[in-house]
């Protein structure tokens, strides 16, 4: 006989997403390798994930007109309105990219002023409004360069994109947490064993982060 007075069996807990943004015009670079790992990771956790492959999609960086926030006749261009529906719900963004004269490929740029800033307004960011993309989410980078990082910190290049790039977004778009691992010296012919090291801490800085979400949730 059912126990009428028994409580309904509670909806199981949304699993945490992660958005990989990946941006590198080869497929066989190590970038596309960490977003690999990463994926790889998440999806032993048993976390969602997606990934979006800014060079393989084709995607167009170049902000249109009607698409500033300010304009009078604002509208999302359907690119970016399918973008929004495919990171949407995301609890953290994966950023991977290489470093290139100090500074982010330009189509991640693009992807930051046309998508995640999506009709976000200057206005918007200086009162710390609430952005439907990114407000209260984690993000993650990993990026790579040819050069050193002691070469790039002597030329102050570490340090402006850090200030530029990771601490802008989140004072802009009031992440949650932001955290940044580089991988430097990324050269042609890299022996195979320091391929393995990096992207071990590429997964374990995965688990890591999949472990603090799971605990902030409980």
């Amino acid at each position: 006989m059912t126990d009428m007075c028994a409580s309904p069996a509670s909806a199981p807990a949304r699993m945490p997403r992660h958005a990989i943004i990946l941006t590198h015009p080869a497929p066989d670079s190590f970038c596309a390798s960490v977003a690999d790992r990463y994926r790889q990771t998440v999806e032993e956790v048993g976390h969602e994930i997606v990934v979006r492959d800014l060079y393989g999609l084709n995607f167009d960086p170049v902000l249109k007109a009607s698409e500033r926030p300010t304009c009078a006749d604002f509208m999302l261009s359907d690119d970016v309105a399918a973008e929004l529906a495919a990171i949407g719900g995301s609890d953290v963004f994966v950023l991977i990219y290489p470093i290139w004269f100090g500074t982010p490929p330009a189509m991640l740029k693009g992807y930051v002023d046309r998508v995640l800033g999506a009709g976000f307004s200057h206005h918007a960011i200086r009162n710390q409004e609430f952005n439907p993309v990114m407000t209260g989410k984690r993000m993650i980078s990993y990026t790579s360069s040819g050069t050193s990082w002691a070469w790039l910190n002597e030329k102050a290049a570490w340090l402006a994109l850090r200030e530029v790039f990771d601490d802008y977004l989140a004072n802009a778009f009031s992440l949650a947490s932001v955290e940044h691992v580089h991988f430097s010296s990324i050269v042609d012919g890299l022996k195979e064993r320091f391929v393995r090291e990096h992207l071990f801490q590429v997964e374990e800085t995965a688990r890591k982060l999949c472990a603090t979400i799971e605990r902030a949730a409980r």
